[in-house]
């Protein structure tokens, strides 16, 4: 048998899954949701979902990986198979790798999005519009059918190629440059943003409390779609890269490291974007790309050395979704080497061939596509990837688990915890997401 690739070191694991949380829904989401849903009346109720998921279900999809050395479909027939139902299992273990794999087809053309937007700010096309109007334009017209097709594919290539070099030489190497430079870009952007006049509203803002906002239901249900949705839980891409982990690392202390920093990543765009729109006195009621290749550029154009602040959002904003990018990704081609032995080259260009037809055809529908996966397919993977781990597989194999490379043993509450609360809120996830058309 081949031996699986693996991580180098801890911190080369860490930063990739770090990585892979850190994306466009902590910089175009979470600073809206906040600014939406009464600052820190919002903040209270995602730490705690914070807390909760990272300590429950991102341990355990990182064991459930760690423990069958493999991806989603072997984990999960793996599992099945001791109850003598393999098949089923590896059936089921189709929904998240090609969740990952459709996921990650839709990142591509916000990647070329945000690629073309980076380069357009050393060029100056991309603050060359004059008004609010003049960047919708562009905007709807980069987005629109075939309107980006170089950019996309060249972010597509940049991707595939950093995947081609394995785990340790490729994503972990890539994610031990492209982290920090992300996470000092923006502790940059909020330094400056500090020193603009009128900025000190959007801090008081966001750590204002309002009661009537904290005892909503709806503040509480968005901040468990944007923690659910931000710490990556979907039954893939922290499922493989818990594959790559040895049996030395502690995996609950890992997790807290990652929901820590993906945290700290959500509150540092919130730091910089929420007080930046108060300098204007704007309010911040637009999320998603709307914001992030609209009103932040219409915004940024308007401040002293706007065009150094582009280079460094945008080129920060590109690190954060590249890293999100090769985890997607790296779900279908670890898929594609175990299911043919293929290496992972020719694995890195069926998926990229496959990527890059399908990314182009959907460029017009973008949105709906990334909707309908968040909505149905990711709550449901990581719902699955639970019940696999803390209902078939069961409570023994879940201790030795989690316990592996600890001086300690983990917590008692753990397998409890997640068996009965963790696994039927990745299903509330899903019902909550039909019913208002996504929370995440």
């Amino acid at each position: 048998m081949k031996k699986r690739e693996s991580f180098n070191s801890q911190w080369g694991f860490i930063l990739a899954c770090i990585g892979s949380a850190v994306g466009m829904g902590n910089i175009w989401m979470f600073p809206t949701r906040v600014s939406l849903y009464g600052g820190g009346s919002f903040l209270i109720p995602y730490f705690i979902f914070v807390i909760l998921i990272g300590s429950t279900g991102v341990i355990g999809e990182m064991c459930l990986g760690r423990g069958t050395r493999s991806g989603p479909i072997d984990a999960f027939g793996m599992a099945c198979e001791t109850k003598g139902r393999r098949k089923i299992g590896e059936t089921l273990g189709w929904i998240p790798v090609l969740g990952a794999f459709a996921m990650a087809i839709g990142y591509t053309v916000v990647m070329g999005w945000i690629l073309k937007y980076m380069v357009g700010t050393f060029t100056g096309a991309t603050l060359a519009a004059g008004d609010i109007d003049g960047f919708a334009a562009n905007f709807g017209s980069m987005a629109s059918a075939w309107g980006n097709n170089f950019w996309q594919i060249l972010a597509l290539l940049i991707c595939m190629i950093i995947l081609m070099f394995g785990v340790g030489s490729g994503i972990e190497k890539a994610n031990k440059v492209m982290m920090p430079i992300f996470f000092v870009l923006f502790i940059i952007l909020g330094v400056y943003v500090s020193f603009q006049p009128g900025s000190a509203a959007g801090y008081q803002y966001i750590f204002r409390v309002d009661p009537k906002a904290l005892a909503s239901p709806t503040t509480w249900i968005f901040a468990l779609g944007q923690a659910f949705f931000s710490l990556s839980v979907a039954g893939n891409g922290t499922l493989i890269y818990g594959s790559y982990f040895s049996d030395e690392e502690d995996i609950p202390a890992s997790a807290g490291r990652v929901a820590f920093f993906d945290t700290m990543a959500a509150m540092l765009a919130a730091l910089v974007i929420i007080p930046a729109m108060a300098t204007t006195g704007a309010q911040l009621n637009q999320g998603g790309p709307g914001l992030l290749f609209i009103f932040l550029p219409h915004l940024i154009h308007s401040m002293p050395g706007g065009w150094l602040i582009a280079i460094i959002f945008f080129t920060a904003v590109f690190l954060a979704g590249m890293t999100s990018l090769m985890n997607l990704y790296e779900a279908p081609i670890a898929t594609v080497q175990e299911k043919t032995g293929f290496s992972r080259i020719p694995s890195c260009c069926i998926i990229a061939g496959i990527g890059a037809v399908v990314s182009l055809l959907i460029q017009g529908i973008v949105s709906n596509w990334m909707d309908l996966l968040s909505i149905y397919i990711c709550p449901l993977g990581a719902g699955l990837a639970g019940i696999m781990l803390f209902w078939v597989f069961g409570k023994q194999y879940v201790e030795n688990e989690v316990n592996k490379g600890r001086k300690h043993p983990f917590a008692k509450w753990f397998y409890p915890i997640c068996k009965y609360l963790y696994v039927p809120i990745c299903f509330l996830v899903l019902i909550l997401g039909i019913v208002l058309g996504g929370i995440g």
